[in-house]
Parts: structure tokens; C-alpha cells; sequence
């Protein structure tokens, strides 16, 4: 049987789980391949993690021997593709097998009416056991660190809060020397306005680490605030606890790490061994976690019957950085990074398969593919059938990873930034050459960085784009960087091109249906009625197992 999958609306609302650990387990069924029995299913995400940060993608001086050595052992693919440039909709996208804009809610947090309701907790959206963070591990979680949830709002509120303190100290200090004539009850109202609107904001901002840093294990909170030092080795202890109790019929385990997202807390069993400061020292933590598990599937006699994957969720955030340096991931020859629309360096990831005796050890494939694949390849492997009551964007990878099939069954690729498409790709089999036009693209800041420095990421509309027309055209065959965009005059197909991938849009937007705004105010706004709490609210405080803190 395929894996207990959502079903109907339930589906619309599979939220993004970032930076989690989910596990599910399946029951044991046929599968028409190379093996009687269905697969154990691995899958590893690394968050932030840029292509160019692994040894068998070409980095020579960051050591990664334990994703190196399952690339050596699996299928490596070149042309790995998030649907997003961003956490959350990339993972969304990842779950579902289409794009996160087709799936209404995937970003409202735990509950929708109550405390205790969970619906958008993941044992109510197909898995049977959960252990992790249930929202974004953020800079506030780790004490000492900038604040990073709406840095700038909160940086305007508190100013605006001095400004009106001063002004109403100053208004007090008139009336006690004789220079105003305004009643004390109207310098108190005053006051308290002011009091009260600096308590409306701070209860939130000012606790961001309490209320968004917390972990749970299935329905339970066990830990709030988090103690981030400690929670890779907790999430290695139940990944590695869970395929030891597992062992005995197939399950499917997704491992979603915390790293290598800031704050990049490290061990210090790391700290200082690499050559690029705590970022370096970060990945090669994540690798050794990446090898633990490996090898607590060798141990308990899995790896022959575990089919294997490793990702990252989009590229490395190039704005991350501090007095010391850069924060963030290196995504290789490819242009941009996290949060830039459809440049490379944003949704080229790596793509990382084996199941022992089943897929050709050392194989690597150039052909272009998603992280929404992922879900189809899935559902195949467990013996079901996706979902037909909607539309999915994935496709199945099996054949391709086994050789069955020569090409991707992907002609065209879309990329989306947030609700806005920025570019799309064009896979022309019969030539082997790869087009990819740009619509818009994100601004640099400064001008000609690279990247968005001072915005934490770049914005996908309005202002903080430029929008292409004619639109840009690059042949990723041959200029995989892109750093040469094609023209009439440099390319006799320019125009062919172009107008072919702008009829597949076309199509492509006439299977679209609009859903509720993602990011309006009602959705983001803090409720506190709404808050996960262990014990309680607002009192909330448990160490690991429950316990008051």
C-alpha cells in the first residue's frame, strides 16, 4: 500500500514543516522493479546548503566525506532543481509534488482555531510520528544573537515607542516646571497609551525565542524555549532510535536538518576545524550527522534495502554574514542565492540517490529535475498512484535513476518567486540543449553585488525587481553561469526560442487556480490564543522531557 496521503482540502493545507524531522511508516507491499518488497525511504534536507559546498560538486577544501561516499554509492544529479528559491514554499512544493501557490495554506504555523487543534501539524497531513521544531529556526532562537524576525519592523517600533516616551516625558517635565498647562490626567493617559502600545509589540518581538523556538515530539511540546546546542544531537538520537525500531518492515524516515541555517550553532567538537570559519565548521557537523545515520542503517542491516536521498532545500544565503564574515552557503559557478528569483545559484541543489544493487553506483545524470519529483518517485516506490483529483508537478524519477529512460520527462520547468513567475526552462530534447528566459529579476544592493546586502533577501516584486522586456535568454548548456545573455544578433533562434517557452507559460498558467493571499496581515499576525505552550499560557517554559524549566 502507498503511504497514508492527504487527502482532498487536508492536502491544499499541507504546510511547509521547516526545519524539521518527520517520520512515517508505511506497510510492507510489492514493488514492480527490482525488488520484491518495497524500499526502506531515507530523505535528507539540508537547509540553506549551497551546491558548491560539497566535495563530490567540486569543493576542494570543505570535507564532506560521508555525502561524497553516498554519492560514490548512488546517482549524483547536475541539474537539481528547487521549485523556490525560498524555505518555505520550496518545502511545501517538496511534500506535495507541486508548486507551493496551488496548495492554499502552507504557511500558517500549528493550529487554526484553538491551542490544541494541530491542524497543520503533521500527523494530521499523512505522517504517523514527529519529532522537531514546527516552525523557522530563526537568529532570535540563539541568546546573543541579532534579532532576525522582521528585524526592521521591530527596529521601527522601538523607535517609534522612544519617540513617543520622549515626548510625553517631556510634556511631564513642562508640566512640573510651570510651562504647560495640560492637566496630569491627560500626561498619565498619555503615558499609558504609550506603555500599552510598546506591550502590544514587545509580548511578540520581544519573545520571538519563547514563542517560535520550541520543540515537540507528536503532539506534545517538550522543549520552550529550545536549547539549540542540543538539538542536533537530540534529532540524531531519535532518527537513529527510530530506524533501530524500526528495522523489521519498511518505513519512511524524512530527516530535515537544522543545518546549515543561522544561526549555525556548532559543536564544539567543530568549532574552528574548517577553513571557512563557523559556515565551514556548520557543513562538516552536517555531513558527520549525514554519516551517523548512514551509518545506523549499515549497522542494523538496511542499507541494501534503503532507498537514499540527500538535498538541500534551495542555495546558500549570500546576505548571511556578520563582522567575521560570511554566514552563508557557496553556490558554486552558478549566479545568485537564496530568495533571487530564478537565478541559478537559488534553486540548483544537490540531488543525491542510492539503493544498493538497484541504481548504478558512481552514475551521474545532467538531465534537469525538481525537488517535487521527490513525491511521485515516492509514492511509486511504496506501490500507489498520486493523487488524480489535482494538478501535480512532479514526475516520478525512477526511470531516470535507473536508466530505463534516457531523458527527463520534464520538457518545461517554471520558477517562482513567492506568487510571481521570474523565469521558466525549456529542456529541448532533440538538440540537448537547455534555454532558460528570464522575466524578472531581482536588484542587486548595491548595484552590482551580487546579491542583496542590508535586505536580508532579495524581494520578489515591485520595486526590488526588474521586470525584461524582451525578456532575458540564456543557453544553459553552454553557459551554465549565465553570464551572457543571448540576443537576435548573437542567436539566429532568439525569437523562436523565446515565443516557444512563452506559449508553454501560457499553458502552464491556464492550470493555475487563485488561492487565499499567503502573506496577508490576518495570516501573519502573532495570536496569542494560537501559541503552542508547555504548561501554562503565557508562563510557557519545559526542558527535554516535559519537565518545567
Amino acid at each position: 500500500m502507498a503511504p497514508r496521503a492527504p487527502r482532498g482540502r487536508a492536502a491544499a493545507r499541507d504546510v511547509l514543516w521547516g526545519l524539521l524531522l518527520l517520520c512515517f511508516v508505511p506497510r510492507i507491499s510489492e514493488f514492480k522493479a527490482a525488488n520484491a518488497l518495497q524500499p526502506n525511504i531515507l530523505l535528507i534536507m539540508a537547509d540553506d546548503l549551497g551546491i558548491g559546498d560539497l566535495g563530490c560538486y567540486g569543493n576542494h577544501t570543505l570535507r564532506t566525506p560521508s555525502i561524497d561516499q553516498l554519492a560514490e554509492e548512488g546517482v549524483r544529479l547536475t541539474q537539481h532543481l528547487a521549485a523556490a528559491p525560498l524555505c518555505t514554499p520550496s518545502r511545501s512544493s517538496f511534500l506535495t509534488g507541486r508548486h507551493s501557490f496551488r496548495s492554499g495554506k502552507w504557511h500558517q504555523g500549528v493550529n487554526c482555531e484553538s491551542r490544541n487543534d494541530h491542524c497543520h501539524h503533521p500527523l494530521n497531513h499523512g505522517f504517523d510520528y514527529f519529532y522537531g521544531m514546527p516552525f523557522t529556526l530563526v537568529n532570535d532562537c540563539q541568546p546573543g544573537r541579532p534579532p532576525e524576525v522582521d528585524a526592521m519592523t521591530r527596529s521601527r517600533l522601538w523607535h517609534y515607542t522612544q519617540v513617543a516616551a520622549l515626548g510625553v516625558l517631556t510634556v511631564a517635565v513642562g508640566k512640573t516646571c510651570g510651562f504647560l498647562s495640560v492637566s496630569w490626567k491627560i500626561v498619565l493617559g498619555a503615558a499609558s497609551l504609550v506603555f500599552l502600545f510598546f506591550v502590544s509589540w514587545y509580548a511578540s518581538f520581544g519573545f520571538v525565542r519563547r514563542w517560535n523556538c520550541i520543540l515537540m515530539r507528536n503532539h506534545d511540546v517538550i522543549e520552550q524555549p529550545m536549547v539549540l546546542e542540543r538539538t542536533a544531537g537530540h534529532m540524531l538520537r531519535e532518527a537513529v532510535s527510530y530506524i533501530e525500531r524500526h528495522k523489521h518492515r519498511p518505513f519512511l524516515l524524512f530527516v530535515s536538518l537544522l543545518h546549515v541555517h543561522i544561526p549555525l550553532v556548532t559543536t564544539k567538537q567543530f568549532l574552528g576545524k574548517s577553513q571557512h570559519g563557523l559556515y565551514g565548521d556548520n557543513v562538516e557537523e552536517m555531513d558527520w550527522l549525514v554519516g551517523e545515520i548512514l551509518k545506523a542503517l549499515e549497522v542494523n542491516g538496511l542499507k541494501n534495502t534503503t532507498f537514499t536521498y540527500f538535498t538541500s532545500d534551495h542555495g546558500g544565503h549570500l546576505e548571511a554574514r556578520d563582522e567575521h564574515g560570511q554566514l552563508g552557503g557557496w553556490n558554486g559557478i552558478f549566479r545568485g542565492g537564496k530568495g533571487m528569483g530564478g537565478w541559478e545559484g537559488g534553486i540548483r541543489v544537490p540531488g543525491i540517490f542510492r539503493w544498493p544493487g538497484v541504481l548504478p553506483a558512481g552514475r551521474v545524470i545532467h538531465e534537469p529535475t525538481s525537488l517535487m519529483d521527490v513525491f511521485p518517485t515516492v509514492v511509486q516506490l511504496g506501490g500507489g498512484h498520486v493523487p488524480q483529483d489535482r494538478v501535480i508537478d512532479g514526475r516520478s524519477l525512477v526511470p531516470l535513476l535507473q536508466g530505463t529512460a534516457e531523458h527527463s520527462a520534464h520538457e518545461f520547468l517554471f520558477h517562482y518567486c513567492g506568487k510571481y513567475l521570474h523565469a521558466a526552462r525549456w529542456h529541448e530534447k532533440d538538440s540537448g540543449r537547455v534555454w532558460k528566459v528570464h522575466y524578472m529579476t531581482p536588484r542587486f544592493h548595491p548595484k552590482g553585488t551580487g546579491a542583496c546586502y542590508g535586505r536580508g533577501v532579495c524581494p520578489c516584486s515591485g520595486d526590488g525587481v526588474t521586470q525584461h522586456s524582451p525578456p532575458l535568454l540564456f543557453d544553459l548548456s553552454r553557459d551554465p553561469s549565465e553570464a551572457w545573455p543571448l540576443a537576435p544578433g548573437s542567436e539566429p533562434r532568439y525569437h523562436a526560442v523565446v515565443a516557444r517557452v512563452g506559449e508553454a507559460v501560457e499553458q502552464h498558467r491556464r492550470t493555475l487556480s487563485p488561492v487565499p493571499p499567503q502573506f496577508s496581515l490576518s495570516n501573519i499576525i502573532w495570536k496569542p490564543w494560537l501559541q503552542p505552550c508547555c504548561g501554562t499560557f503565557p508562563l510557557c517554559a519545559c526542558g527535554q522531557d516535559g519537565d518545567p524549566q
